[in-house]
């Protein structure tokens, strides 16, 4: 099987729902634009993509969101070294259809205080239903590892709270351990790197927002 070198997640940059969230009660989240500081903070995260790549190549999926689309636009990628996907499953977590303000925010605090795993916002999903979508992802990318030809690199342009559930469901984190991480900020870039003893490490860390709170041996 031939495992890349690197699995490197990006955050979207900035979109009009991050400027102003009263933008959701008029506009589908999936058609949420990025802002001219997320083309710039997409561009500068794909500066820093280039060098680490060089001129190896690259598999890259898509979140199929206008902000995840115009994240990889911006990232510049020579296209000759790219095998791009649109993949559904890298999804933001669905927030139900039009969303109005001031119930998002109520459901926020709700979620705050119910956990971010297990609060299922109404008509839409719970961080557990984002796990599922993304663990049913990664059977299908272990599956691509064994063609011979498989690219050094994996590159996922998705969504905060999907990189952190796609890191959960590789590192085999706990629910407490999930709920104590921050999501990355936007256009941020974590990588998996394959080590010499044939286990991959995160480069850097998600921030931590409090200690893990397990309720028995497994946290």
């Amino acid at each position: 099987m031939a495992r890349p070198r690197r699995i490197i997640l990006v955050r979207h940059g900035e979109s009009a729902g991050n400027a102003d969230d009263t933008v959701y009660e008029r506009e589908p989240d999936h058609a949420l634009a990025l802002t001219e500081t997320g083309w710039s903070q997409a561009a500068d995260t794909g500066k820093r993509l280039r060098e680490v790549l060089g001129r190896e190549r690259v598999s890259v999926y898509v979140s199929p969101y206008r902000r995840t689309h115009e994240t990889f636009q911006a990232l510049r990628l020579d296209p000759e070294l790219v095998r791009v996907r649109e993949e559904p499953r890298l999804r933001e977590q669905d927030w139900g259809n039009w969303q109005d303000r001031d119930d998002v925010r109520l459901q926020k605090a709700y979620r705050d205080a119910y956990g971010h795993f297990f609060y299922r916002f109404a008509q839409g999903e719970s961080g557990a239903d984002v796990y599922d979508r993304v663990g049913a992802f990664l059977e299908s990318l272990y599956r691509s590892f064994e063609a011979p030809d498989h690219p050094p690199n994996v590159l996922l342009v998705t969504h905060g709270l999907t990189m952190r559930l796609f890191c959960m469901r590789w590192f085999h984190w706990s629910v407490a351990e999930f709920e104590s991480l921050s999501n990355p900020g936007n256009g941020e870039m974590r990588m998996l790197v394959l080590g010499d003893d044939g286990k991959y490490t995160l480069d850097r860390p998600f921030e931590r927002w409090r200690e893990p709170e397990p309720y028995g041996v497994t946290g």
